[in-house]
């Protein structure tokens, strides 16, 4: 009878009915991940991290001496920027850049889908203060570590909103980029065929590539040196040709060790006392907003070259230079499927979205930067 008068006392005395809102938030993003299979190497730790914080009397969480393993992790591994940092090394080594250097006039694609940043900052700041407005914005970068790089070196007190509208957005890519492709684009537009011509592209290129995109941003943009450098140290691993072995476990073992310990870890912030705000909902649509207006962007600039070109270009691969990789580039290549059985996209559409990569780390580099 005592554990029930203890579970009585405990449920009676601690337990808030914004708990369980949390609890089916929690469970919306874990039906995601293994329903739907939106990312669910991040939808589903976070979801049900959201369930571990917010149980009564939570021990995941640091309550007075009683440290919780949940806050650990994430003075270990989030406060300090690490977690983020080391999922870039592994980000890197997926990565080729082949596609990019066999047609570098792609790369300003990767530029042009970050309008939805600055955008998101100006609607932004008429909310918040300047910092927490640049570190909400920067979710419009569609690139979950340099988001939560950017929102802790600038202190934003939304960080857990922040993380979570990042990620959830980059698992919702599939529905959210094609109503806006469609709505920007005719069908004539969308059937454009783009020839692929591989162009040889040396190891020596491949190889001073990382090395020179690192030394030339970080004179451009200093904060960015660490986003950069571990995105670029990465791929330098992949593609030196000596160290085989490190780049598999990097893709592999790395990047998906830091992804479970990212996801569960970004749940610490969202107990409900601090997330179920009217400011959450707010970053949560301005973030949509930034998503939205980063694949517009790219189109939009697509179609503006296209007044100016004799080839034309495709103007859906424009929409993935967000830096989600690789699902924009994905999902750019099925639509073209979608409209004409025979326009192969992929390989233009995934140089645009590498170039994105690159452009997003710049950007939060560059916002950092100006608010620091």
């Amino acid at each position: 009878m005592e554990w029930i008068e203890f579970l009585y006392e405990n449920v009676a005395t601690n337990f808030d009915i914004r708990m369980l809102i949390m609890w089916v938030i929690g469970g919306i993003l874990i039906y995601l991940a293994i329903k739907k299979d939106m990312e669910p190497t991040l939808l589903l730790p976070i979801g049900f991290g959201a369930i571990l914080v917010n149980l009564p009397l939570s021990g995941v969480i640091t309550r007075g001496a009683n440290e919780g393993a949940l806050t650990v992790l994430y003075e270990a591994g989030i406060a300090n920027e690490l977690f983020p940092l080391l999922l870039f090394i592994g980000i890197g080594a997926m990565i080729d850049f082949g596609p990019l250097l066999s047609n570098p006039k792609l790369m300003i694609f990767g530029a042009a889908a970050q309008f939805g940043i600055f955008f998101t900052l100006c609607t932004a700041s008429m909310f918040f203060d300047i910092k927490d407005a640049a570190s909400i914005a920067i979710i419009g970068a569609a690139d979950g570590p340099t988001s939560i790089v950017v929102a802790q070196a600038l202190k934003s007190k939304y960080l857990g909103a922040i993380m979570v509208a990042a990620y959830s957005y980059m698992a919702l890519v599939p529905i959210i980029q094609p109503p806006v492709i469609k709505l920007l684009t005719t069908k004539k537009e969308r059937l454009i065929r783009m020839p692929y011509k591989a162009n040889e592209v040396s190891k020596t290129t491949k190889i001073l590539f990382p090395i020179i995109i690192t030394v030339v941003t970080g004179l451009i943009a200093p904060n960015s040196v660490a986003l950069v450098g571990f995105l670029m140290f990465g791929n330098l691993i992949r593609e030196c040709g000596v160290l085989n072995s490190l780049s598999e476990t990097a893709q592999h073992v790395l990047a998906n060790l830091v992804t479970i310990l990212l996801g569960i870890t970004i749940a610490s912030q969202m107990q409900y006392d601090t997330f179920l705000q009217v400011d959450t909902l707010l970053i949560l649509g301005l973030g949509l907003v930034a998503f939205i207006f980063d694949t517009a962007g790219g189109v939009l600039f697509a179609k503006f070259l296209n007044l100016f070109l004799k080839k034309k270009v495709n103007p859906m691969i424009g929409a993935a230079g967000i830096s989600a990789f690789p699902m924009s580039g994905r999902i750019v290549h099925k639509m073209g499927l979608a409209e004409d059985n025979q326009n192969f996209l992929l390989m233009h559409s995934m140089a645009v979205n590498v170039s994105g990569q690159i452009a997003s780390v710049i950007a939060g580099g560059l916002i950092l930067n100006f608010f620091m």
